[in-house]
């Protein structure tokens, strides 16, 4: 493939560079025009800015480098397969919805608001984000590094690993399956609920009726940190560093910590006989 090469170009108007194939733009800026690249491949990116809408749709194998999307550069990279961004600012909000193979790294998203939808085969490295219903229905991520300010966040994820993360986010991993975080600082009320298959290891949480009618929960070496009302009608294998403020109506496993301050089981709402309580103080 004949690879050409534009530098300090200025686009504006709509679809300028639809459906190119072998582009490395430097430098480059598009302004008022939407999808600039739409259904392009084979694109490189680096220092370019986006300042209008749609730039990236459909578009496969792409890499952008030192890039922004401004804030109009709003629904940026949807239906898009292949596409790494490194060391880029996207101040846009709806950014990636129904991609595949999404590699970013070193990347601020000071507004995230319904980002990274319906994504599959997702990597974040040492990526910052602030807004909510963050990365709903993805499915396949690893994460490493994420800090994220925003509620709602990862409602419906399948198969996520996170690792080395702080995470302000209440309502986080609602109707989630198969998600395992590591190493990681958790704060928001409601944690969890109606997932299944949710792993803490390693993880400080702060959580107001956190992790609830969950199905098979497992805290392995966690603090729990003003957390109360905790563990309704879950499944629950937890060993827990320290004190539990409370505890209410677990459905059943093992729950093991230093001290427990309130244990409240209604029996007829769950069978106390299902849940085994250990409390090592």
């Amino acid at each position: 493939m004949e690879i050409r090469e534009i530098r300090q170009g200025y686009y504006v108007g709509e679809r300028p560079l639809f459906g190119e194939r072998g582009l490395r733009l430097y430098d480059t800026i598009f302004t008022d025009g939407e999808s600039p690249l739409k259904e392009s491949s084979d694109i490189e990116l680096s220092g370019c800015m986006f300042k209008w809408k749609y730039p990236l749709w459909y578009a496969k194998r792409i890499h952008a480098r030192d890039c922004t999307w401004f804030e109009m550069a709003r629904a940026g990279v949807w239906y898009t397969e292949q596409i790494t961004a490194e060391d880029c600012q996207i101040e846009a909000p709806k950014n990636f919805r129904r991609c595949k193979e999404v590699v970013l790294k070193n990347v601020s998203f000071p507004n995230a608001a319904e980002t990274l939808w319906s994504c599959e085969d997702v990597t974040l490295e040492r990526v910052v984000a602030h807004g909510d219903y963050f990365a709903m229905n993805s499915a396949d991520m690893k994460i490493d590094g994420l800090t994220l300010y925003g509620n709602y966040s990862f409602d419906g994820v399948k198969c996520a690993e996170i690792r080395n993360s702080r995470l302000l986010s209440k309502d986080a991993f609602w109707n989630s399956e198969n998600v395992t975080v590591y190493d990681s600082f958790i704060s928001g009320e409601y944690l969890g609920w109606n997932a299944r298959n949710l792993t803490l290891v390693n993880c400080t949480v702060e959580s107001l009726q956190g992790m609830c009618y969950i199905e098979n929960l497992v805290m392995k070496n966690c603090k729990l940190l003003n957390t109360t009302l905790a563990f309704e009608y879950s499944t629950v294998e937890a060993d827990i560093t320290g004190t539990i403020d409370s505890v209410m109506n677990p459905s059943g496993g093992r729950i093991t910590a230093d001290r427990i301050g309130e244990l409240i089981v209604e029996k007829d709402k769950v069978d106390p006989e299902k849940t085994l309580i250990v409390c090592r103080g």
